[in-house]
């Protein structure tokens, strides 16, 4: 995501010279790049030009404090006003109406809306451990597989699922649908609606009875961040028919130029809710300005890494390693198992690296995917063992390593590179399980405590 813009204003750092206070002289080459940069990440011209104006005024004169160099303080301004462009606010749901909340989802074919509904349900069911009653609905009955998508969705997330026909109009199915909600008392209700390959009336008449018919707290328009430009263009289009209150910016994690998340705030007024990274369906992110030009300026984003920690750790689990470890029973490669499970639900590796401050572009080396094949591979090594040779791994001599590569398609090198990473693992655990790691779960408490709601 953005990677180009990324090493372009990395490189900005570098670029400045000079002393105390940033002038036009020391800046001009370093605002030349940003524009180049944000050209070719095809955000649209006029944010360019307002974006360069905005940096140029507030950078003329800025003292460069402390420690800081000329470059750090560029980037300082750079920063906010990348906030600023996407959006001040962290714009999160409006579901404050009589129940049941209705979020209709709009877009155009292949934007991934049905998908999208099943993450934001996912989301709306984990946040604060919400006990809220949700329902979900295709009202597309011209895609042949997006009812039966969304039915799949719905009962791997958890949440209920209004039966819906190809027999039927959208119109018919939002209307039973809306009742049956209220009848049955759900919180919120979540209207998946056909997407088409252009923009058209037939299709701009449906939504708009659909919106009438519903009356949504939440019409979301999902977009695909890869349009570039377009993604821009076509929310405007859209919400000029709807009255959209919010964008779903998805796929930000594929070969995106990410000019889409710079321009549609910008361009359109609406606020970007939500960020689409991955398939997973945990693979949703409330948007947060401040965050993503973090990121982008390769400052990592703690916050968010945070929250995935908390959503992807199971807290009884680790309470009870924890406990065996205070006990004084050793780590074994069931807990280190466990470990690598709780690290899939958090996103896996590289989701994880890409919000560490400073490991952005280290990340991005790595070819994608490399670090999910190797704790697959770990896994597929740990489960070619017995559960009694888990428990105790000093079994593990050369017939069994044998066994295990054989089992797992690895080789006995890679079996004993594992448990070389086992060994030190264990060595870390064991200094944990004299009161470190009840630290370290009293700071992520506190931590959470620290989170905005």
């Amino acid at each position: 995501m953005l990677d180009n813009l990324s090493d372009r204003l990395g490189n900005i750092v570098k670029t400045i010279r000079g002393n105390a206070i940033l002038t036009e002289d020391n800046i001009t080459d370093a605002l030349r790049e940003v524009r180049i940069a944000l050209l070719e990440a095809d955000v649209a011209l006029s944010v360019v030009k307002q974006f360069i104006s905005d940096v140029k005024e507030r950078a003329l004169g800025v003292k460069v404090i402390g420690s800081l160099t000329p470059g750090q303080a560029f980037i300082g301004v750079v920063n906010d006003v990348l906030t600023e462009i996407m959006g001040q606010e962290n714009s999160s749901l409006n579901l404050s109406a009589v129940p049941p909340a209705v979020i209709l989802m709009a877009g155009l074919q292949g934007a991934g809306k049905t998908t999208t509904v099943g993450k934001l349900a996912n989301l709306l069911k984990n946040k604060n451990k919400s006990k809220d009653k949700i329902l979900v609905v295709s009202a597309d009955v011209y895609r042949p597989a997006a009812i039966e998508q969304l039915k799949l969705l719905a009962n791997q997330v958890g949440v209920d699922f209004y039966p819906s026909d190809r027999s039927q109009s959208p119109e018919e199915i939002a209307k039973q649908a809306l009742d049956y909600a209220k009848k049955h008392f759900y919180d919120v209700l979540m209207v998946d609606t056909a997407g088409r390959l252009a923009i058209d009336e037939e299709m701009m008449s449906e939504i708009k009875n659909l919106h009438q018919i519903l009356k949504p707290v939440e019409t979301l328009f999902v977009v695909d961040s890869m349009l570039g430009q377009d993604a821009v263009n076509t929310a405007k289009s859209f919400d000029e028919a709807l009255e959209l209150t919010g964008v779903v910016l998805t796929k930000m994690d594929g070969d995106t130029r990410g000019g889409a998340a710079l321009s549609v705030r910008q361009v359109t007024g609406k606020p970007i809710k939500f960020i689409g990274i991955g398939e997973k369906i945990n693979g949703l992110e409330a948007f947060h300005p401040d965050r993503l030009a973090d990121r982008i300026l390769g400052m990592g984003d703690v916050l968010s890494l945070i929250e995935y920690v908390q959503q992807g750790i199971d807290q009884a689990k680790t309470e009870k390693m924890v406990k065996k470890l205070r006990k004084g029973k050793g780590f074994d490669l069931n807990d280190f198992q466990a470990q690598l499970q709780q690290m899939k639900n958090m996103g896996g590796v590289e989701a994880i690296m890409s919000k560490l401050p400073g490991m952005g572009n280290i990340s991005q080396k790595i070819p994608e995917g490399v670090a999910e094949k190797a704790m697959s591979q770990t896994e597929a090594i740990i489960n070619s063992m017995t559960p009694k040779e888990r428990a105790n791994p000093q079994l593990l001599k050369a017939s069994r390593k044998r066994r295990i590569a054989q089992g797992s398609g690895t080789s006995v090198q890679e079996v004993n590179k594992l448990l070389k990473q086992f060994e030190q693992m264990q060595k870390m655990m064991k200094q944990l399980g004299k009161g470190g790691m009840g630290k370290i779960m009293r700071m992520a408490k506190g931590m959470k405590g620290m989170l905005p709601r």
